[in-house]
């Protein structure tokens, strides 16, 4: 199995900076990873283990403008939230497929934070059937098909979109629940959970193997998001990073298998949420994660973008030749 290596992007938080994104990507093609990644918010409230700053660049805008500015990197959003309407959701993907000619992964999912619904009037609307609708009637729409749709949360009639998409859209369901899990089986090509644990994204592969092997589907993709800090060693690492945050973010996960005293308590313990420390700390993570079948890994140096670039160059230079990706060239 071959496992794709993409990076999340530094257009959001204190460390947002249009120069630092046009260097990082650069860099990224040329050091042949395979995807660059954004978030997506509508009223950006940042989670308490990466700082307070609220600056958020919208993610379509961001892919589109750093595909301009590199060759050949692949795109991807890890997630879309549902807070757009179905047509504007489709319009903007294919409109981006067609100026920048680039694959593109789709990940969608329901949003952790009521707030971003509430402004919108939809915060009483299931959000997972937000999701659903607007992804199956974006995937008519990029097949040329003229879409009628009527149902609760949708009506409209003869509508079509032109340009279509140039490349198929992977969709995958973003969450690490074993709903989200259920729902990626049911109707996407990938699971997308984010942050997560080794046992809790064992459990979780297992769970999906099982459940398309029941429904006679081929197998889906499974990917990750670890946020990502690579030093010299683990307690190094570390120590860049907001370790308390981090703890605190873990125990409010509801359906992460927790350890045998009910909660996380050391950092030690989000094993597989994080990869932190030396090269080789992080080789063994990556071929942990291989080896329960990851296929998509998406680095989030989140809490390192102030030294992004370097980390970058060690990630390229000193951890992914040895887990499957060719050698960097020289730069």
């Amino acid at each position: 199995m071959t496992t794709r290596f993409g990076l999340l992007l530094p257009h959001f938080g204190a460390d947002a900076d249009q120069d630092l994104l046009i260097d990082g990507v650069r860099l990224a093609d040329r050091l042949g990873f395979d995807s660059i990644w954004v978030r997506d918010h509508l009223v950006f409230h940042p989670h308490g283990m990466e700082g307070t700053d609220r600056t958020f660049i919208e993610p379509f805008i961001t892919l589109t403008y750093l595909a301009g500015v590199t060759e050949r990197i692949g795109l991807g959003a890890a997630t879309i939230i549902p807070f757009r309407h179905p047509i504007n959701m489709a319009y903007s993907v294919a409109s981006m497929s067609w100026l920048t000619r680039r694959r593109f992964d789709l990940g969608i999912g329901a949003g952790n934070f009521q707030h971003e619904f509430d402004v919108i009037g939809q915060g009483e609307i299931p959000r997972p059937a937000l999701m659903k609708e607007q992804t199956l009637i974006a995937r008519r729409l990029w097949s040329g098909e003229s879409v009628e749709w009527h149902s609760e949360l949708y009506d409209f009639s003869d509508v079509d979109l032109k340009p279509q998409p140039v490349h198929p859209v992977p969709v995958w369901w973003g969450g690490a629940t074993p709903a989200s899990a259920r729902l990626a089986v049911d109707f996407c090509d990938g699971w997308l959970p984010g942050r997560i644990t080794f046992p809790t994204y064992e459990a979780r592969v297992a769970k999906i193997h099982e459940m398309t092997a029941e429904q006679g589907k081929s197998r889906i993709m499974t990917g990750a998001v670890p946020v990502t800090s690579i030093d010299t060693s683990f307690d190094a690492a570390t120590a860049r990073m907001n370790v308390p945050g981090l703890i605190k973010n873990a125990n409010a996960q509801k359906f992460w298998l927790k350890p045998d005293s009910g909660e996380f308590t050391t950092i030690e313990e989000l094993d597989g949420s994080i990869l932190a420390g030396s090269p080789d700390d992080i080789v063994r993570g990556v071929q942990r994660y291989q080896e329960i079948g990851c296929d998509l890994l998406i680095f989030d140096f989140r809490m390192r973008f102030p030294d992004w670039l370097e980390q970058i160059q060690v990630l390229a230079r000193d951890v992914l030749p040895r887990v499957g990706q060719p050698e960097p060239i020289a730069i």
